[in-house]
C-alpha cells in the first residue's frame, strides 16, 4: 500500500490530458457508456482536461487534435477488450490503460483462460465446448456423463455475464437456442455456493467482497440494475487463511493472463474451494461496480482509483 501511496503523490504533480474511448457497439454499450461518463466526472472535478469519444470512424482524427497523452480505455465487451481496440491503441502509440493485446484476448476467450487456469492448477468449473453438431440425445448423454444437470451455458467472449443461463434438461434446448448465432458456447459445470468477487490492482492484492443477489444468480440485471438489490458484503466473512488463499489465486490468475492495471475475478466458493469463473480486465466503473466499492472500503477514493489505472497505462503489452 506505501508504494501506491508513493505513485499517487506523483501523479498529483501531474495534471494530464485524458482521453476516453466509451461506448461501442457490443452488448454492454450501455455500461461502458456510464464508465465513461463518471471516470470523466471524475476527472473534470479535479481539473484534468479530458474528452469522450466513440471508437467509430473519427477516432483518429479527434486523437490528432486532442493530442491526449493518456487514453482511457472504458469499452467493455467485444471490440472493446478482446484485444481489437487495444491492437489499435498499439498502432497510434499513446499509452492506454488495462491489459495489452494478448492478455486482454486471452482474458476474454474463457475457453483459453480456463484451459490456462487448469493446466496452473487453479481450479474452474468443468466445461466442455459446444458447436451446436449434437443430437439433443446425445448432447443430454454428454452434459449427464462429463457435468450433470444444472449446467450453466455462456458465450465464450461476452462479459457482464450477457446471456448467460442455469439450465436443467427442462429449459437446456430452449436457451441453447437463443444462443445459436454465436456459433459455439461454453456448457459449464454449476457450482453453487457463495458468489465471491476479488481485484487487483497493478500487482497488488486490492481486496474482495460478497455479493448475494435476489434474482438467481448474479447475472446482468443483478449487476446493472439498482432495483435487482443484490446485497453487496464486505468485508467478506472469511477465516484469514481461506481470504489468504482467494486473494493469492486472484493474483495468480492476473499473472498467468499477463494483465496490467486493475482486473476482477468471479469466484464460487463452495465447501471450502474457490473455484474461478473467470478474469475480467476492464471492470465496470459505474455508481454499482464492484471494484471502486472495493477500493473504497480499503481507503482508496475513486479518483485515486482511476489515478492507479492511469498510471500504469502503457504500449507494447
Amino acid at each position: 500500500m506505501l508504494n501506491l501511496i508513493k505513485k499517487l503523490k506523483y501523479w498529483n504533480s501531474l495534471k494530464k490530458k485524458i482521453l476516453i474511448i466509451s461506448g461501442g457497439v457490443s452488448k454492454e454499450r450501455i455500461i461502458s457508456l456510464d464508465t465513461g461518463k463518471q471516470v470523466a466526472k471524475e476527472l473534470r472535478k479535479n481539473s484534468y482536461l479530458v474528452k469522450i469519444c466513440e471508437p467509430d470512424k473519427n477516432l483518429l482524427a479527434i486523437i490528432k487534435n486532442f493530442k491526449p497523452q493518456i487514453i482511457f480505455n472504458a469499452l467493455h465487451g467485444q471490440f472493446g477488450e478482446d484485444g481489437y481496440i487495444q491492437s489499435i491503441l498499439e498502432i497510434i502509440g499513446i499509452p492506454y490503460t488495462h491489459s495489452g493485446v494478448i492478455s486482454s484476448a486471452k482474458a476474454m476467450d474463457k475457453e483459453i483462460s480456463k484451459k490456462i487456469f487448469k493446466k496452473n492448477k487453479i481450479l474452474t468449473p468443468k466445461y466442455f465446448l459446444y458447436t451446436f453438431d449434437k443430437t439433443n440425445r446425445r448432447l443430454t448423454f454428454e452434459i449427464n456423463k462429463k457435468l450433470g444437470f444444472p449446467v450453466v451455458i455462456k458465450p465464450i467472449n461476452e462479459g457482464s455475464s450477457v446471456n448467460v443461463f442455469i439450465c436443467t434438461r427442462k429449459n437446456l434446448f430452449g436457451k441453447l437456442r437463443l444462443l445459436k448465432d454465436y456459433k459455439k458456447v461454453l456448457i459449464e459445470q454449476f457450482i453453487p455456493g457463495r458468489e465471491i468477487q476479488a481485484a487487483i490492482i497493478g500487482k497488488k492484492k486490492l481486496g474482495a467482497i460478497e455479493l448475494k443477489p435476489k434474482r438467481k444468480f448474479y447475472d446482468y440485471q443483478a449487476k446493472y440494475n439498482s432495483k435487482a438489490k443484490t446485497e453487496h458484503i464486505i468485508p467478506v466473512d472469511l477465516s484469514k487463511n481461506d481470504y489468504r488463499k482467494l486473494m493469492n489465486i486472484t493474483l495468480k490468475a492476473h499473472k498467468l493472463i499477463g494483465c496490467r492495471g486493475v482486473t476482477r475475478s468471479d469466484f464460487k466458493f463452495y465447501k471450502g474451494k474457490f473455484y474461478l469463473l473467470e478474469i475480467n480486465t476492464q471492470p465496470g466503473m459505474t455508481k454499482l461496480s464492484l471494484v471502486p466499492e472495493i477500493s473504497s472500503y480499503v481507503g482508496i477514493s475513486f479518483i485515486n482509483l482511476i489515478k492507479l489505472i492511469l498510471e500504469d497505462a502503457s504500449i507494447n503489452k
